[in-house]
């Protein structure tokens, strides 16, 4: 690809030129040598038509390449504007977990179409993995792995795996299996290549490695594959069979899809799954947010309720008005921050739910800290410009605040997965609006008794 973002733009003005002109021969050679990962850049950067154009020209090899790295909407563009047989090719050349992706993400009517243009056999294949829980490993396996049984030479197991070599999407790890198809070992390539002809596959097991069941979710497969390093994870079933494996660029997306959509959720961008924003209709982007600002409008309300309730107290006072924002908006900043970390931390597996009195404990700490170094700061102001009365308000106002928002914020997430809930919903404009609401009744609170004021109400 173009090092530059300019050379980029040329790259991309030449071929839609070439296109535009009807030099076929030229636009393929243009990108013949570039990676298909980049061809897949550049096809998103042209227009619709050229878009289509373009990929017609490249050798069907390198279009299957191009194509699976495609999101599923633009492979669902693409599949619209081909003919059946171009349709069925590009089919034949996916992977079956990257079949399974498309199919997944687009309206049933469509999957229906593209099914119908399948090999009987790898119809009941899709069928069979579609057929899994929609978040689940399953869904996300490929069965295409090479296998040996243990009873074979190495010499036989080499021979068996270079006329296995399309079949296998990855080759760096040999699983081992007994003659009904159930997991007995998995080896890594480097073992079969440095082991004497004559041994016998059995001769390196030692029956040690990682599984997991189809019917898991496919956070766990993340995890498990970023904890033991692992480049494919084998998928089991209830009996111990063999059924796929999950390969190390499915669990990348995985895991940068889970992370796009905890931040959506901590932002409050509603609904579920991955959005491009550079794709995306505005009528979808205005779907996913006005949900959660027009709650947290009427959220706010409570916030002017709770304002009002010591009109006596600010008519006294008025210099408390002039550090209402700051203190406020330093409860709900430090509680951001918690939930923040806190979410992350869950969703990484680093804490647990359990860890709680714990983390409660640590929390505290910074929190007091964090409160104390913040109330210092804002002393002086208060005394510069409410008096010595007024600069001791803000202080221990801001000490309480911070306090109470790095509490809310770190137990929120602990408290939704309790619920059964997703902690990624501590969202932070909702833990940015409850702190709102309980720090004007804590700040005018401690003004009223601290000052002597009438009482509210």
């Amino acid at each position: 690809m173009a090092e530059t973002q300019e050379e980029t733009i040329e790259l991309v003005d030449e071929l839609a030129q070439l296109l535009e002109e009807r030099r076929w021969n030229q636009a393929r050679e243009t990108v013949a040598d570039l990676p298909e990962q980049d061809i897949a850049e550049l096809l998103l950067e042209l227009e619709k038509a050229q878009r289509i154009f373009l990929f017609k020209l490249l050798p069907r090899g390198q279009a299957n390449e191009v194509f699976a790295y495609l999101s599923p909407e633009h492979q669902d563009t693409l599949l619209q504007d081909m003919t059946d047989d171009e349709t069925r090719e590009v089919l034949a050349g996916l992977t079956p977990d990257d079949r399974t992706a498309l199919f997944q993400e687009l309206p049933a009517p469509a999957t229906q179409r593209l099914m119908e243009l399948l090999p009987l056999g790898e119809r009941r294949r899709a069928q069979q993995l579609l057929g899994y829980p929609e978040e689940s490993v399953g869904r996300l396996m490929t069965p295409e792995y090479i296998s040996v049984r243990p009873d074979w030479t190495i010499e036989q197991s080499l021979t068996h795996i270079r006329a296995q070599k399309e079949r296998g999407e990855t080759v760096n790890v040999i699983h081992v299996t007994d003659n009904q198809g159930r997991l007995q070992d998995v080896l890594s390539i480097r073992r079969f290549i440095l082991a004497e002809p004559d041994d016998t596959v059995d001769s390196l097991m030692d029956h040690h490695y990682i599984s997991i069941s189809a019917f898991e979710d496919r956070e766990k497969a993340v995890e498990l594959v970023q904890h033991y390093d692992l480049s494919a994870l084998p998928v089991m079933d209830s009996e111990g069979v063999l059924l796929g494996i999950v390969t190390l660029d499915d669990v990348m997306d995985v895991a940068e899809a889970e992370a796009t959509e905890d931040f959506h959720k901590l932002g409050s961008v509603g609904g579920t799954g991955t959005i491009s924003l550079r794709e995306a209709k505005p009528i979808r982007l205005y779907q996913r947010r006005v949900g959660w600002l027009v709650m947290l409008v009427f959220v706010n309300i409570f916030s002017g309720m709770a304002i009002a309730t010591f009109e006596e107290t600010i008519e006294a006072v008025m210099a408390l008005l002039f550090f209402l924002p700051l203190i406020i908006a330093s409860g709900g900043n430090a509680g951001t921050q918690s939930a923040t970390l806190m979410v992350r931390a869950m969703a990484t597996g680093d804490v647990r739910s359990s860890d709680w009195l714990r983390l409660w404990g640590k929390e505290l700490g910074v929190a007091l800290a964090l409160g104390i170094t913040m109330g210092i700061a804002v002393w002086a102001l208060g005394v510069w410009r409410g008096g010595l009365d007024v600069g001791y308000v803000v202080a221990i106002a801001m000490l309480c605040i911070v306090l109470m928002g790095s509490m809310f914020g770190m137990l929120l997430p602990i408290i939704l997965e309790k619920l059964k809930m997703d902690p990624a919903t501590a969202s932070a404009p909702l833990v940015t609006t409850v702190a709102d609401v309980v720090g004007i009744l804590i700040y005018f609170s401690i003004a009223t008794a601290f000052l002597s004021l009438p009482e509210v109400g």
